[in-house]
């Protein structure tokens, strides 16, 4: 069988390794159809280096003797274009760049005369022996990458620039120096800015040695700030006919199951439930898994031969430094939180248009950071164009950056490990009092949180945030049970823990502390028991739990403080 090209990024790899490849060559046509200078954004882990290094085996006039070996049974190649074959190929990975700021643009300058040097080794033969000696009077990189490119069209070929990551090291900046570090590289006479300038400068000449461009990275944000929203070419990432230009669709995953002899009935739905729903334009019918997480997961199920114990690669964790700034300020959290806490209790936002560029200085500007979620890939289009969280790893990855919002600031801060034991408890044993008496007496002790606990839908994002820590539940919100919707409901993830014994339904009810009195908090039980029995009593909930426990709770809440907790 083939190979899984799990973590593998280079196209060349895929196909000498062998490697299962979904074929993304059907695009090459749609990519210069689109135009001559081009600009992508993708979340992490989708397969943009994989793209970037298909075009440029496709396209690279020194591989034309490999073109059989790296593209016999795709679709490009009983479908090739013209210009099959037909540049050289300047290929930039920033991620490479040291984003030390005291070494940052020695860094920099040595990395592209570095890769001008072996891009001149690899086509030697095409340059003149006058090239090397004026290219040595070239001190600076971007002198040396603007001579370079001038000397190629002049001797009447043309340059395909692939950069890969082009943001890598301006976020890394912006996130551990600031605006202002960041500022020096991509403003004024940054030498980052002059980079791009020199790539706009060369691009618009008559007889210019570059013919294409392709641009990848994670944020708008670095190239709105460099190049005026990359005003040079076309920015595609929400465009609808790229949708699934990267990522894997229903079918691809369908098919890859059924070539490893996986069973669909098992893997599909929780590979749905935990990859899938990315939309990066509206109103688009197919939805997308991401690449890496369908990788990981069927990699690790051949090695297991069976469910990984780990439903979440560590790759697709986006550092929580990357949001970090956008959520504190002097040691506070700011409003960004309070969106972030938002987006979390609604499961996404109202229809929202993504803004498709928009400076650092903006960043923070609510349109724009929800923008931001999007292009990280933490929220994701509907098909009527309400941006969502996707699935559920990305809402685990939510609840922990909710967590470590809390730590950061001093604010909140458990011990997790007995936190899981307790969850642990509650799901084997029936012991789920504890849980929310720990957290309680937490709360109770650490008055920082008190301020933040104002109102029903708080402390249920509260307590999604931390009955998250261990995964023995896939945790519902405002699920629609018994013509109602349930508060928190619980249900055993026994695809992985086929042994839990209780499921839970929980009703949340808050009173202001001035409301709250005992007559009052009688009423409100009452409630909350009617609610649970209607919602336990919905057909499909009980198709769902033929056999198991399922406890009843409620919760009442007196501003921050938890007044009663009863099963039923």
């Amino acid at each position: 069988m083939k190979k899984i090209p799990y973590g593998i990024a280079s196209y060349k790899s895929i196909r000498q390794q062998d490697c299962y490849y979904v074929d993304k060559t059907t695009y090459i046509h749609r990519l210069e159809d689109a135009g001559n200078y081009l600009f992508l954004i993708r979340p992490r882990r989708f397969g943009k280096s994989c793209l970037l290094t298909m075009l440029e085996c496709y396209y690279d006039m020194a591989r034309l003797a490999e073109f059989e070996a790296l593209f016999k049974g795709t679709y490009i190649y009983d479908h090739p274009t013209p210009e099959k074959n037909s540049y050289l190929i300047l290929n930039f990975n920033f991620s490479q760049i040291d984003p030390d700021t005291d070494n940052i643009e020695q860094s920099f300058d040595r990395y592209i005369s570095n890769t001008v040097f072996f891009f001149y080794k690899k086509y030697e033969a095409l340059f003149g022996d006058d090239f090397l000696p004026q290219l040595e009077i070239n001190v600076k990189a971007y002198q040396k990458l603007e001579f370079t490119l001038n000397y190629i069209g002049f001797i009447g070929h043309k340059v395909y620039i692939l950069i890969d990551e082009y943001d890598n090291f301006t976020n890394t900046i912006l996130t551990t120096k600031g605006q202002s570090a960041y500022h020096e590289l991509t403003h004024g006479a940054g030498f980052f800015r002059f980079f791009f300038n020199i790539l706009k400068g060369t691009a618009g000449m008559v007889d210019t040695g570059v013919g294409r461009l392709f641009i990848t990275g994670v944020s708008p944000v670095t190239m709105d700030d460099v190049t005026s929203g990359f005003n040079i070419g076309q920015n595609i990432s929400l465009y609808q006919r790229f949708n699934e230009l990267l990522g894997f669709s229903e079918q691809d995953v369908v098919n890859m199951l059924s070539y490893y002899q996986i069973p669909l009935d098992t893997a599909l739905p929780l590979m749905k439930k935990w990859y899938d729903n990315y939309r990066f334009a509206i109103k688009v019918p197919t939805t997308l898994f991401n690449t890496d997480m369908v990788l990981f997961f069927v990699n690790q199920f051949l090695r297991c031969q069976g469910i990984p114990d780990e439903l979440i690669d560590q790759n697709v964790r986006m550092d929580y430094t990357k949001l970090r700034h956008l959520l504190i300020l002097d040691r506070k959290l700011n409003g960004n939180f309070s969106y972030l806490t938002e987006i979390i209790k609604t499961q996404g936002t109202s229809p929202i248009r993504v803004v498709q560029s928009f400076p650092v200085e903006r960043l923070t500007k609510p349109s724009n950071f929800i923008s931001l979620l999007y292009y990280f890939g933490l929220l994701s289009y509907t098909q009527a164009g309400e941006l969502q969280i996707p699935n559920e790893t990305v809402r685990q990855l939510m609840y922990g950056y909710l967590r470590e919002g809390y730590e950061d600031v001093n604010v909140f801060n458990v011990d997790m490990w007995r936190l899981a034991d307790l969850i642990r408890a509650m799901a084997y044993h029936g012991e789920w009092q504890p849980v929310f008496e720990f957290l309680a007496a937490e709360v109770e002790r650490q008055t920082a949180i008190r301020d933040y606990l104002t109102g029903e839908k708080v402390i249920q994002v509260f307590l999604l945030a931390y009955l998250s820590v261990a995964d023995y539940y896939i945790i519902h919100t405002e699920e629609e049970l018994g013509k109602g919707f349930a508060d928190l409901y619980l249900e055993p993830f026994l695809v992985k823990y086929a042994d839990v014994q209780y499921a839970y339904l929980i009703e949340l009810k808050y009173l202001t502390r001035n409301e709250f009195n005992e007559e009052k908090l009688k009423e409100t039980l009452n409630e909350a028991k009617r609610q649970l029995t209607q919602y336990a009593n919905d057909a499909r909930f009980l198709k769902r739990h033929q056999g198991g426990q399922v406890i009843k709770v409620a919760l009442v809440f007196a501003g921050w403080e938890l007044k009663a907790l009863e099963s039923y």
